[in-house]
C-alpha cells in the first residue's frame, strides 16, 4: 500500500519491487481490491493498480504515528522505495511488460 500511495503500478512493477511471483502479487492485490483500498484499471495491455480516491483519507490516517514509525524503522519501506525508483528509471513497464505481451501474442 505504501508503494501504491506513491504511484500506480502494474503487476510487473510490483513483482520487481517486492521480489514476488506474479500469482502471489495478484492474490495480494485481489485481497486489497476486495477490501476497497486498491483498484485495478486496464490501460492498453496492462492492468494498473492504484489507490482509489475515496480510500486515500483512510490510508493517510492508517499510516501515521506509531505505525509509520515502525514501518520506517524496519528499513523495508526504504528498500522498496529504492527498488521502485530503479523500476521507474529502467522503464520496467515499457520494457519488460511490453516484451511479455509481445511473447504472449497480445
Amino acid at each position: 500500500m505504501l508503494l501504491l500511495r506513491r504511484r500506480e503500478l502494474c503487476v510487473c512493477e510490483l513483482m520487481f519491487v517486492l521480489e514476488m511471483e506474479q500469482s502471489r502479487v495478484s492474490h495480494h492485490m485481489r485481497v486489497l481490491r476486495d477490501a476497497g483500498i486498491a483498484e485495478d484499471v486496464r490501460e492498453g495491455r496492462w492492468i494498473i493498480y492504484r489507490v482509489p480516491e475515496e480510500a486515500r483519507p483512510l490510508l493517510e490516517g492508517l499510516f501515521t504515528g506509531a505505525l509509520r514509525e515502525r514501518i520506517e524503522a524496519s528499513g523495508e519501506a526504504a528498500e522498496d522505495g529504492r527498488r521502485l525508483e530503479a523500476c521507474v528509471k529502467e522503464d520496467l513497464r515499457g520494457r519488460v511488460c511490453e516484451a511479455r505481451a509481445h511473447e504472449e501474442g497480445r
